[in-house]
């Protein structure tokens, strides 16, 4: 990281804004040969950048942010242009022509993760960030980024620790009077440690903020799920029509419904035989997919068989009018209120599918490791074994901040950055 980097921090040009980012050991020295004189450090100053020739390229805004008190924990700078194309292309010249390299993806918080100022779960948390489509993904993004799993996953370690080093007085000074250890209680301190970590592990991952709650619809043939799917995504996802068997295949419709994602899927129509071969492929993946659904909406006239929303679909129809005691939402497609009846239902029953917006939500690497954190305190008597199992819990917690981490973990990470950040 002896090289002085830079990239297009903004939206891509024609903006009203363009943000060039310098960070590195030359970063000043480069802002200087631009601007002449910096601003005081993290003051913004109106600056006249001009190029060797000594022609004006722009008047902007220029940042100084000496490090190590900077996000990259290196010198950086930032030039705020007119965000105009040829704008842009010049200033990046002009820094090129000083010596300075373009910056790959995620390479300005990839120096700071190496310089200290963040560690992998808060870079993991700003690559969710970046990515984030709704609500509840920036939410938890956020939590991430600001250090809500580092600082748990850290409070570990520290707990840890102290418990590692009562068990080491034992086996350093065990025949001495004046050590008072008590065994027991350590061994109760790591039970209590093992259950909080197990009760984390228990909630949903921060994937499934991502991947969405799965929601499927299920019944007979002619039920109403392709038009009731269509009214709950508010598009015409799938084809309705009155001829039995429209629906032959699976059809997935992404929807996010207040600030959280769902994946519904509309399913072919259950029969319990049939001689069309791909009907019998339509029911047979229409089965599968209500086995790996989250949530399943039973559309049938009889009371469904395993733990679904038995919904009254169609109920404007003259012979629909009579609704069994079981049911769980009645919809019709000429009452939208009834439709947001139902999205509320689905929408309870996904809180316990997703992690608390209050909660650190840890992600499937993080998940792993303090999995095996989990795995390795077993709590034994013997205080030599039981040392060992302290020492490997905390060398497998370390994991999750990236003590440790390895070249293509960080290179894989670190690509799904923008060039800027």
């Amino acid at each position: 990281m002896t090289d002085t980097i830079f990239a297009l921090s903004s939206g891509r040009p024609p903006a009203a804004i363009g943000v060039v980012r310098v960070s590195g050991p030359r970063a000043l020295e480069a802002a200087r040969a631009l601007a002449g004189n910096l601003p005081e450090p993290r003051r913004a100053g109106l600056k006249a950048l001009r190029d060797r020739e000594d022609r004006v390229l722009d008047r902007g805004l220029v940042l100084a942010f000496p490090g190590p008190d900077s996000a990259t924990g290196e010198d950086l700078v930032e030039l705020h242009l007119h965000g105009g194309r040829a704008v842009v292309a010049a200033v990046e010249a002009a820094l090129e022509e000083q010596g300075l390299r373009r910056a790959e993806p995620g390479e300005f918080t990839r120096r700071a993760l190496a310089n200290g100022r963040i560690d992998l779960a808060q870079a993991e948390g700003l690559a969710d960030l970046l990515a984030a489509e709704t609500e509840a993904q920036r939410v938890a993004a956020v939590g991430a980024a600001e250090g809500l799993v580092s600082r748990m996953v850290r409070g570990w370690s520290d707990r840890l620790l102290g418990l590692s080093a009562q068990v080491e007085a034992v086996l350093d000074f065990s025949d001495e009077d004046d050590v008072a250890v008590d065994l027991g209680s350590v061994r109760d301190g790591v039970g209590a440690l093992r259950g909080e970590m197990a009760a984390v592990l228990d909630q949903p991952p921060v994937e499934r903020l991502r991947d969405g709650v799965r929601v499927a619809l299920a019944g007979p043939p002619n039920a109403g799920k392709s038009t009731l799917l269509n009214l709950l995504v508010q598009r015409e996802a799938a084809i309705v029509s009155p001829i039995a068997g429209t629906t032959r295949d699976v059809i997935e419709a992404p929807v996010v419904y207040e600030g959280a994602a769902y994946l519904l899927f509309d399913t072919a129509g259950l029969v319990d035989a049939t001689a069309d071969r791909i009907e019998a492929i339509g029911v047979e993946r229409a089965r599968v997919v209500q086995q790996v659904a989250d949530i399943v909406l039973w559309l049938g006239d009889e009371a469904p068989t395993r733990d679904a929303l038995w919904v009254w679909a169609r109920a404007d129809e003259p012979e629909r009018a009579g609704v069994p005691e079981r049911v769980d939402v009645v919809t019709s497609r000429h009452r939208p209120d009834t439709i947001a009846q139902l999205w509320r239902v689905i929408a309870e029953r996904a809180k316990v599918l997703r992690p608390a917006p209050d909660r650190p939500a840890l992600n499937a690497r993080a998940r792993g490791h303090v999995a095996d954190a989990v795995a390795a305190l077993e709590g034994s008597a013997d205080p030599l074994i039981l040392a060992e199992e302290l020492r490997a819990a905390r060398v497998t917690l370390a994991r999750v901040t990236g003590e440790d981490a390895t070249k293509a973990m960080l290179d894989a990470l670190f690509g799904r950055f923008c060039i800027g950040k």
